[in-house]
């Protein structure tokens, strides 16, 4: 298992569309991929989840993925969320 704490620097956030591609990112890989913030943990191939969390620009989340390809999504995971 890996964690870790991220600043989401998307000019957006994790709202709407940038939400829907990072569940789709997190969908392509067979390990258990979770999001956490304030202390909330939700599942992120799950857009209701996601959304539920209400993640702005700037704000910091811990990304947590567990399974045969962790490191991979977890590189591919972050990246996403630094993209600006």
């Amino acid at each position: 298992m890996i964690e870790r704490k991220v600043e989401v620097e998307l000019s957006t956030g994790l709202q709407a569309r940038p939400a829907a591609q990072f569940v789709q990112l997190a969908n392509r890989f067979h390990s258990d991929v979770f999001i956490e913030k304030n202390e909330k943990r939700v599942n992120a191939k799950s857009i209701m989840g996601l959304m539920s969390l209400a993640i702005a620009s700037e704000e910091e989340v811990i990304l947590v993925t567990d399974g045969q390809d962790e490191e991979d999504a977890i590189r591919e995971l972050e990246a996403f969320v630094k993209e600006s």
